[in-house]
């Protein structure tokens, strides 16, 4: 069905004549006429009774008047939900990212996001780096946050900033009293972890690689609350510095002296390479920007 007709043929239904129908779209008495009678045609059916009286409404012109009805009340609506959306006064904005990024970079992002823009309504993934990417590529989340090597295959990714891991053990370890340390040492000593398919465990598994060592921890977690209570209730584990400042600060965790392995890490914010973001996505990745 012609679009165009259908509005012509409401525009008149509407108005109750074809004359006033045809002034409220712009257009001539004839150029509407022809219109609604090509709609007619289209259809088979007679929609309007045209007398002296007036227009009257066929069986069949009432029932498309009323769908006509709805579909240009949706009309407007969609118009304006999107206008909302282009102006960021409205829509909807999900992210997802890593523990590390998600736990302690995001939180003051999205309160200043929140209130720049506090009609959009926006939700947050924390997971592991390889859920994160996982959900993006399925298009469940818009923008994504994850630390380590991105596969630029099926992403384009934003450095948002770096980080390094660390080796710490609970305050009191006899370790924290060594000036020196070696990989190799701790490679026996480490007790927990994050499990398979963390960000932070791919990078600590690719740099022991290099360095030619075997990393093998006694414990796997994929929570890094529950990596941190362990290793408070004493043990050795690398970690990213960003998620235990507050302790190495006060002194419940300390960094270990380790002289020959450095880890050091990207954090990103990724995207669907070749797919366009909404206008609130692209408001939330300008602000990591700053």
């Amino acid at each position: 069905m012609n679009l165009h007709h259908l509005r012509v043929f409401h525009a008149a239904a509407e108005a109750g004549g074809i004359t006033a129908g045809a002034q409220r779209l712009n257009l001539s008495q004839p150029a509407a006429s022809r219109e609604i009678r090509a709609l007619e045609e289209r259809l088979g059916l007679a929609l309007m009774d045209r007398s002296k009286r007036g227009l009257a409404l066929t069986e069949a012109g009432r029932l498309l008047f009323d769908t006509a009805c709805r579909i240009f009340t949706l009309e407007r609506v969609v118009e304006s939900q999107l206008r909302d959306m282009a102006g960021l006064h409205g829509g909807t904005l999900v992210l997802g990212a890593s523990n590390t990024i998600g736990n302690h970079l995001l939180p003051p992002l999205l309160a200043r996001f929140a209130s720049l823009y506090p009609d959009i309504e926006v939700s947050l993934l924390v997971s592991n780096s390889e859920e994160v990417a996982t959900r993006l590529e399925d298009g469940i989340l818009h923008l994504g946050f994850v630390e380590g090597p991105v596969d630029e295959d099926r992403f384009d990714a934003q450095a948002i900033g770096h980080d390094n891991i660390v080796a710490v053990a609970t305050a009191g370890h006899p370790l924290t009293l060594a000036t020196s340390l070696t990989a190799t040492l701790l490679c026996h000593r480490v007790v927990v972890a994050r499990e398979k398919g963390s960000g932070t465990r791919a990078i600590i598994d690719h740099a022991h690689e290099q360095a030619g060592l075997d990393f093998h921890p006694h414990i796997t977690v994929s929570s890094a609350q529950a990596l941190k209570n362990l290793l408070l209730a004493g043990g050795i584990a690398w970690v990213p510095r960003l998620s235990v400042q507050a302790e190495l600060a006060d002194g419940r965790l300390v960094e270990l002296p380790v002289c020959d392995l450095t880890i050091a890490r990207t954090l990103s914010l990724i995207t669907r390479r070749g797919r366009s973001l909404s206008p609130a996505a692209r408001a939330f990745a300008a602000l990591t920007k700053g």
